[in-house]
């Protein structure tokens, strides 16, 4: 692909490696990253251009001019990103805003999640805030506490 002219299309018909002649390879240029989609005959070679084009638009969005880095590092969400897209093979979404309000959505809960990380210690010193008189453990005490021991039945 990156030996191609860009005066020719972005298709090129499918062959034994990728599949058969039902095949075909689907892609787009963008500065320095290479989009590729591997389509059956039945779907559209332009309409795959327009998702590509989606799905471009809104890695644009969320990394701030997206390159090769932002895709590396942030696997999990451009896979997010693409299942938002597509799901089961079938395009489910392509208007950016509803995209990028799931996208929001999603990394609020992980906010939220990351920070039930530090809930112990949060709530071992607002324990102490309320009763100041009361003599606590130190929490670092609190990590050498055994279990006991259950007989095997």
């Amino acid at each position: 692909l990156s030996k191609r002219e860009d005066s020719v299309c972005n298709f090129l018909e499918g062959g034994t490696l990728i599949g058969g002649s039902d095949f075909r390879l689907v892609y787009r240029h963008y500065a320095t990253l290479y989009f590729v989609f591997c389509v059956d005959s039945s779907e559209s070679e332009l309409g795959i251009l327009d998702l590509i084009q989606v799905f471009v638009e809104t890695l644009d969005r969320c990394f701030e001019n997206v390159c090769e880095l932002d895709l590396i590092f942030h696997m999990d969400k451009v896979h997010y990103i693409l299942q938002e897209i597509v799901m089961g093979g079938m395009v489910v979404e392509t208007n950016q805003t509803e995209i990028l309000t799931h996208i929001e959505a999603q990394q609020r809960i992980e906010k939220q999640e990351a920070g039930m990380g530090g809930a112990p210690a949060r709530a071992f010193s607002a324990a102490k805030s309320m009763a100041p008189n009361v003599n606590l453990p130190k929490l670092a005490d609190l990590q050498n506490i055994s279990l006991p021991s259950f007989k095997k039945l």
